[in-house]
């Protein structure tokens, strides 16, 4: 047993650390050091607490940075643009790939320009694990890699790394959703740099703006992207269906594919009679849509006429299963009604009759009042602009009456037996277009609803905290081609790493992840130094049961530090 005993020597207490131990079964001090007096004790302890705390700290981004990197290794995304572009510069800090998944890396984690990259980079661990330091990463190096890759090695690139996700993470390609939208820029109207940027009809309601075209094929498992088309954003979405299908089918053929084992599934917005033909030729199989107004004779069909599809996937889903003329030939169509649906869209219907009410009674307000100069043509027209859309002009009835503008009074009602018509014809219905004569209709339906995952895709490109198309610093055709490659690049890694997740039993959101993996951080405590260089000793923060689910899934130990 060791003890502290003090000792009083010519009236002052020192202390002794003693042990104790039997020896022959008697107590007896086996051992004895001296410690000092009570002011030395204090005096040691100080010193020793003081080599021990650092003299400052510094907080590292580790987990996000560390797990994205890893997924650009496992996808070898920077070997495979060397593979096309050559061996670096001997005046670069980096290869080509390198300063391409670099790009890629930020995009994901924390969108910032070229210029504030070198600076991002110093506030993040990954210069100890990359090897890579800051130094080397000034924005003209930047530059100069995108410069280096050319547009048909930019397609060669994304054909690679999609044939590299399919391999290493096992992606199904059977059945593949398309669609496309547009990013709106801040380039001077009057730029001629950049071709494809272009104004047109704004998804982003930003009219004001120069728009770039978009388009996705993305995988039903985990929407990751496999092929991507860049567009002049005036040009309509239908009109760049046929570019977008013969490049799937060519990189399908590259791969050895049979084509017919390939199902793209499309919304309406890519209908045509051209498209549906040349989609014929190249042996794709699909799953569209058509508008159900296009087919007021299924919409008119009992309710009696559906059937469940499958109560275990679909809960109430019902569906009739016939064939009809679809843009010129005879084609399988399922109608579908889904009672969630039917309840959100009596709920967005409400809404817009609604406002079209409140603008009429703006309107009627204001002619009560007897000051209006407006002719009734033009009264009627702007009546008429309220009332557009389709279903409102099914329900409510108006009337203008008066001879003068003065007189003018307007009055409106809701027909509700024209509300409840529309309603059982419209309501909650889909009718979906296929060749997939031997599917059931469950799996038909299956295959059109993984259409969400190329809009949510889209809607994760216009994030802006993270995998997000914007900012955008550039303006050459060149670079924005790049730029575009890139952001498709981050959205593959990031949907990915939700995929991974997802099937290690985390169901969370891309944001979710990164913001769990965002708040792993490394600490850096810096030791005051005793001649030379200051001592640093690194560690993680601590960390939760997800996130610590997450550094196993994203295997995160190897990017950790070790002293």
């Amino acid at each position: 047993m060791t003890s502290l005993y003090p000792k009083k020597i010519a009236g002052k207490t020192y202390y002794y650390l003693r042990e104790m131990a039997r020896v022959d079964g008697k107590p007896k001090m086996v051992s004895e050091r001296y410690l000092g007096s009570a002011a030395e004790i204090a005096a040691a302890i100080d010193a020793r607490d003081a080599a021990i705390m650092p003299e400052r700290t510094r907080r590292l981004a580790f987990g996000d940075v560390a797990a994205v990197w890893g997924m650009l290794q496992r996808l070898d995304l920077a070997g495979i643009v060397d593979g096309l572009v050559g061996a670096r510069r001997a005046d670069a800090g980096a290869s080509v790939g390198t300063y391409l998944a670099l790009a890629t890396l930020n995009r994901v984690v924390d969108p910032c320009s070229k210029l504030a990259f070198a600076d991002w980079w110093t506030g993040t661990a990954a210069d100890r694990f990359t090897k890579i330091p800051a130094r080397v990463l000034d924005h003209r190096r930047f530059w100069d890699a995108m410069h280096a890759v050319t547009t048909p090695e930019l397609a060669e690139i994304e054909q690679r790394v999609s044939a590299r996700m399919i391999e290493v993470f096992g992606l199904d390609t059977t059945a593949l959703a398309l669609d496309m939208t547009n990013f709106a820029t801040y380039l001077d109207t009057a730029d001629p740099h950049a071709p494809v940027a272009q104004r047109g009809k704004a998804k982003q309601k930003r009219a004001d703006l120069r728009l770039v075209g978009l388009g996705l094929v993305v995988t039903r498992d985990g929407g990751i992207p496999l092929l991507s088309h860049t567009y002049p954003g005036n040009k309509p979405d239908v009109t760049q269906f046929t570019t977008m299908i013969d490049t799937l089918r060519a990189r399908h053929a590259h791969l050895g594919g049979d084509p017919a084992a390939v199902t793209v599934v499309f919304d309406a917005g890519q209908n045509s009679v051209a498209n549906f033909a040349h989609l014929a030729e190249t042996g794709l199989r699909f799953v569209g849509s058509v508008p159900p107004s296009d087919c007021p004779d299924l919409l008119a069909l009992p309710a009696k006429a559906r059937r469940p599809v499958d109560t275990n996937r679909f809960d109430q889903l019902t569906a009739l299963d016939t064939r009809r003329e679809v843009y010129g030939q005879a084609r399988r169509v399922v109608l579908t009604h889904s009672p969630s649906l039917h309840t959100a869209q009596a709920r967005g219907f409400a809404q817009t009759l609604a406002k079209a009410e409140a603008r009429l009674s703006v309107l009627a307000d204001t002619l009560a009042r007897g000051r209006t100069r407006r002719s009734a043509a033009k009264v009627t027209a702007e009546i008429d602009q309220i009332v557009k859309d389709p279903w409102v002009k099914r329900v409510l009835a108006w009337q203008l009456s008066g001879d003068t503008p003065a007189q003018y009074r307007l009055a409106w009602q809701v027909d509700e037996q024209a509300h409840a018509t529309l309603a059982e014809e419209i309501f909650g219905k889909r009718v979906l277009v296929t060749d997939r004569d031997d599917w059931p209709v469950a799996e038909v339906v299956a295959a059109y609803r993984s259409q969400s995952e190329a809009e949510f895709g889209f809607r994760q490109l216009k994030d802006p905290d993270v995998v997000s198309f914007s900012p955008m610093h550039h303006w050459t055709e060149h670079n924005i081609r790049v730029h575009t490659q890139t952001c498709v690049l981050a959205l593959m890694v990031a949907h990915l790493m939700r995929r991974q997740a997802e099937r290690a039993g985390l169901h969370l959101s891309v944001r979710a992840i990164l913001n769990h993996l965002a708040s792993i951080g490394e600490t850096v405590l810096i030791h005051p130094s005793t001649g030379g260089r200051p001592k640093a000793r690194r560690m993680l923060t601590e960390t939760s049961t997800i996130q610590q689910h997450l550094m196993d899934i994203f295997e995160l130990p190897r990017w950790a530090p070790r002293s």
